[in-house]
């Protein structure tokens, strides 16, 4: 089970914002599109990503001032990927270890995928939930 697996079946829109924009252009689309986290674009590359955290640490830091500020201002820079060959498991333990909830799926560079954890589990528990009903259905049939 790879990350693969999880972009297979979903639309090819990732949605996205630019360091440019302002926090309040970025906040509109997290509420627009009811998600939790946008990667920020230099073109195809990720050079951050900004998250409902990342508001309430600009909105701490520059109070009413925060959606008027740059989203480069409040966005996590220290990105962490990974490409469409890693394991779901593998990236649970990621997301987990380094206490995150999105990765950008990259590859050559360029964005192909961006994952919360919440995919990620729901797709473990859909795996697990087949595998248990066909167990179900071989015992029955012996």
């Amino acid at each position: 089970m790879t990350i693969q697996a999880i972009l297979q079946g979903r639309s090819d829109e990732i949605y996205s914002c630019t360091a440019d924009m302002s926090v309040s252009q970025a906040v509109e689309i997290l509420a627009e599109k009811r998600i939790g986290a946008l990667p920020v674009l230099d073109g195809d590359a990720v050079v951050g990503i900004f998250s409902e955290r990342d508001v309430l640490h600009c909105i701490r830091k520059y109070n009413h001032d925060a959606m008027d500020k740059l989203v480069r201002e409040g966005m996590t820079s220290d990105v962490i990927f990974v490409e469409r060959t890693k394991s779901v498991i593998g990236a649970l333990s990621l997301m987990t270890k380094r206490r995150i909830r999105h990765l950008p799926v990259v590859e050559d560079g360029k964005l192909v995928g961006f994952v919360s954890i919440g995919d990620l589990v729901k797709y473990r528990i859909d795996k697990i939930e087949s595998e248990a009903a066909a167990m179900r259905d071989y015992i029955q049939s012996t």
